[in-house]
This record gives structure tokens, sequence and C-alpha cells, in this order.
């Protein structure tokens, strides 16, 4: 029984020191954070965290409970994203624009750079109604489906810190843009209608292009949301011919001027 006891206290040290250690290291993420941000220095660096990856594996070769220890790691690197997007964003992330324009393909890629949630609307909407979009228009309409975006950005008032990624019709709704603006910064993803062709001819989740598929349409059904995307949006950021991360980049540097918090990036 001394034994155990002398082992139980030698885990409690090791408690104890792990404790101590998570508490620096929020500490030290916070302070990094805040220098990034004083001197200017980009905020999304990939490649930092692809290099500490390399080290972990390395470093846990042929070691025993290797998994177990790469699980804390990853769990110690996800709070760290959560405690840096708290601090650069006290508010939610919310990505307008026309389908195809890149929404669900940015707001997943700044849920991986940040560990922020994401709200796909139209998942959330399809997932709690059992149905696809185009079920819903053609079983209860069109307008039964935009009181649920309503609904659903009304919900939002609760949370912060969220990346919602809305539909392509729910900005022309002016209560939508309300509700967007209680607590979010609205960001207009845009791009050319030959590149929105090329990235929705091939989905059928689609319902007002279905039977329209080809520039002409989705370049007329642009232009007659152009104004009233424009009038919602905070930031508008274009996405022909840059990579995801370059669309992040930007997103992010023109958040940061727009609240005041820098005056550029990079």
């Amino acid at each position: 029984m001394e034994q155990l006891e002398m082992l139980r206290d030698d885990l409690s040290q090791c408690d104890e020191i792990l404790l101590s250690t998570l508490l620096m290291r929020n500490r030290i993420t916070e302070q990094i954070t805040a220098y990034e941000e004083a001197n200017h220095l980009p905020i999304l660096q990939p490649e930092q965290e692809e290099k500490t990856k390399k080290w972990l594996i390395k470093s846990l070769e042929n070691k025993r409970h290797a998994q177990e220890v790469m699980d804390v790691f990853n769990t110690v690197i996800t709070c760290s994203k959560k405690i840096q997007a708290r601090k650069l964003f006290d508010y939610n992330i919310v990505l307008i624009g026309f389908m195809g324009a890149g929404k669900s393909t940015i707001s997943s890629y700044l849920s991986t750079l940040f560990a922020m949630d994401v709200v796909e609307m139209d998942e959330v909407i399809t997932r709690r109604e059992g149905m696809s979009i185009s079920d819903i228009f053609e079983i209860h309409g069109e307008q039964y489906f935009r009181d649920a975006e309503t609904k659903l950005l009304i919900e939002m008032q609760s949370r912060t810190n969220v990346v919602i990624s809305c539909g392509g019709g729910t900005p022309l709704r002016e209560c939508n843009v309300a509700e967007m603006k209680k607590n979010g910064r609205v960001v207009l993803l845009t791009a050319q209608p030959e590149t929105i062709y090329e990235r929705v001819k091939d989905a059928h989740n689609r319902p007002l292009i279905e039977n329209n598929k080809n520039v002409d349409f989705i370049a007329d059904l642009m232009e007659k949301r152009r104004e009233k995307y424009e009038a919602a949006a905070d930031i508008v950021i274009t996405t022909d011919g840059k990579s995801t991360l370059e669309i992040c980049e930007e997103l992010v540097s023109r958040l940061l001027n727009e609240t005041g918090k820098v005056k550029d990036i990079g």
C-alpha cells in the first residue's frame, strides 16, 4: 500500500506539472496572437502546424502510448486554435454569396484553421426537415424555406465565434441581413458567372438553376441579386483564381482591418 501511495503522489505531481504547462501554453498562444496583430504579421500560418505535427510524429517513434499522446497533443492544438479565434473574432463570421461562390469551402477551411464551429444553413434546415431543398421547395414552397432560414438566423443570436454559411437567397430578405449584423460580420464571396457554372454544373441540389444550367442564366440571376448582396456585405472578396488559403488570408486580414484591430497584414 505504501508503494501505491507513492505512485499516486507521483501521478499528482505529474498532473500539477501538466496543469501549469497547459496554462502557460495558453498564455503564450494569446501573446503570439497579440504580437502578430500588433506587428501586422500574417495570422494564418498552416505551415507552423504542419511543422509541429512532423516534430511530434518523429518524437513519438517507437514510444509506448504514442497514439494516446498524439490524441492529447491534437486536443491541445485544437484548444489553442479556439483561444486564438476567440481573441480575434468576438462575433460570428457570416458568409453570403451566390451558389458556387465558395461559401462551404471557405467555412470548412476556417474551421480547420481556427477550430470554429460551422453552421451550414442549408444542411441544418434539410436535416431538420428530413428532406432535400428541392423537396422542401416542391412540397412546402420557397416561402416556407425562406422562413426557416430567418428562424435559424434568429437562433444564432445566442452564439458567437461561429462561421455561418448562408444559402444563396438568404441575404435577399432585409430581416435576414438585420439578424446577421446583430452579432456578425457579413462577408460576400463572389466569382464570375463562368466560374460559378464550372463549380455547379454537375450538382443537382440547386433547384433554382436545375433546369437552367448555363452561363447566361447564372449571370442574369447574379445581376438581379447583386445590389442586395452588396448592400448586405461588410466585406466583398472575389474568389476567382485564388487558392482557399489565399481567400482566407484576405478574409481574416480585412475582417481585422474592418474592426480596427490592425491596419494591414502581410
